[in-house]
């Protein structure tokens, strides 16, 4: 870790801090990061802690990391029903890759913090109007108006108490019952029942509940917290350091500093300069970080920045989210794969299929092909097994509504049909439906 004499939850702020709002008022800043850091934290450190030994087994194949949820989340989506619907798609994916695939899953959700975005550019012109681009509800209004559109770090706090009250419920729901192995087959959703993935579905969930019942009738015990608990843990894009900062507290336990907004924070393609303020931040907590790489990496950059956010080469601290497109993973994956096994590096590798195959339709959608994401995870999975590596885990941008966002997949939704329920203010995700497809194609390869 970060030479604790050297780094400090502050010391950021003597590097280049990329994709950061320009704040109008830097004393209303500083009010509401100083209220921040005088709040509870979101996470606890025996929780993030946790959290490392699991991906530590992910490293060597015994477990798998299961990554998901919004893309960006809105304040206004922050209601009971909208939380139950993802967390039942992620229950549903962890119990198909852990029942058909054979395999301990890690669930951990983009939620509970997701509410900040980087942009390409500080500012977007529309009709001739140019304002501060929407940065993501954490700090101004997806309104294209003047008004809406400067940067309030008030909307920090009440991000802050979206997430507090997202956690409340996640931690009820995952903890009380709702999430029981008994109530398996209760967490299909209707619009997905009648579909083939839906009925692949009820027939694992029988067979779960044949082994419950199996178990119970020759004496075994259910009534346990692996049968009636499961664990949940949540990750952000690490963007705002303010925010990150004024969370970031010190461990009694161990002495050590741990952001508590999260328990898994991730750097960003465009924010993971190894001499910038992301790197500098991150590598002095705690926490298992994760880093997005895209196509266009340098190698030697890449192995800097390893060795920069886990210079102990402890297993569990670091993942590498690769985000190459389908076009580019045969040729740029290898290459990676081969260097950081040579050089012994202790790596979670998971795969984000989502954000490099992006492109808009003749009507101008954004989109993504349910193919082309499924190809791309099949080529990561089979560029690890000729190089002799790990594939990890799967980061996935998804969302248990009945949206017709992303084309292909078991109900083949066409470019014309997109229209019909497009509800993302940032990018494409994945249904429910198709999520349980990508639930059911991984654990083959999986158990394979």
């Amino acid at each position: 870790m970060a030479n604790q004499a050297e780094w400090n939850k502050s010391s950021w702020k003597n590097f280049t801090a990329l994709q950061q709002p320009n704040w109008p008022n830097d004393e209303e800043v500083k009010k509401v990061l100083d209220n921040l850091a005088t709040l509870p934290p979101l996470v606890f450190a025996g929780e993030i802690r946790s959290l490392k030994e699991l991906l530590a087994k992910a490293v060597t194949g015994d477990a798998f990391l299961l990554q998901g949820g919004d893309c960006s989340e809105n304040f206004s989506q922050v209601t009971a029903p909208k939380i139950r619907e993802t967390l039942k798609v992620l229950l549903q994916m962890a119990i198909v890759l852990t029942y058909a695939g054979g395999k301990p899953v890690i669930k951990v959700g983009r939620i509970a913090g997701q509410f900040a975005k980087p942009r390409s550019a500080d500012t977007e012109t529309i009709d001739g109007k140019t304002y501060p681009s929407y940065r993501g509800d954490m700090v101004n209004q997806a309104e294209f108006t003047e008004e809406a559109r400067v940067p309030n770090p008030k909307f920090m706090l009440k991000g802050y108490n979206m997430a507090a009250s997202t956690l409340n419920l996640l931690r009820a729901f995952t903890r009380g019952g709702y999430a029981a192995l008994h109530r398996v087959q209760a967490w299909n959703q209707e619009f997905v029942v009648q579909s083939p993935m839906g009925r692949s579905y009820n027939r694992l969930a029988k067979q779960i509940d044949h082994a419950i019942r199996f178990m119970n009738t020759i004496g075994i015990p259910t009534d346990i917290p692996q049968v009636n608990q499961t664990q949940l843990f949540t990750s952000h894009e690490a963007l705002l350091l303010g925010y990150e900062e004024a969370l970031t507290r010190n461990d009694s336990t161990t002495g050590d500093w741990y952001d508590c907004s999260a328990h898994m924070l991730w750097i960003g393609e465009r924010t993971r300069q190894v001499d910038g303020a992301h790197v500098e931040f991150l590598k002095g907590v705690h926490n298992p970080i994760g880093v997005k790489i895209g196509p266009t990496y340098d190698l030697e950059e890449i192995k800097r920045l390893i060795d920069a956010l886990n210079p102990e080469n402890e297993p569990g601290r670091l993942t590498l989210i690769t985000r190459l497109g389908l076009k580019n993973v045969e040729k740029v994956l290898p290459p990676l794969l081969r260097e950081a096994k040579r050089e012994g590096y202790n790596i979670v590798w998971s795969c984000d299929p989502m954000h490099a195959n992006t492109y808009t339709t003749e009507s101008g959608t954004k989109t993504r092909n349910f193919n082309d994401i499924f190809a791309e995870i099949t080529c990561f999975f089979e560029a690890h097994w000729s190089e002799g590596t790990t594939p990890g885990g799967v980061h996935l941008e998804m969302t248990g509504e009945n949206v017709t966002e992303c084309t292909g997949g078991a109900r083949n939704i066409i470019d014309e049909e997109l229209a019909n329920n497009y509800l993302t203010t940032c990018d494409p995700r994945l249904n429910a439906e198709q999520s349980l497809e990508v639930a059911f194609q991984i654990a083959e390869m999986i158990r394979s």
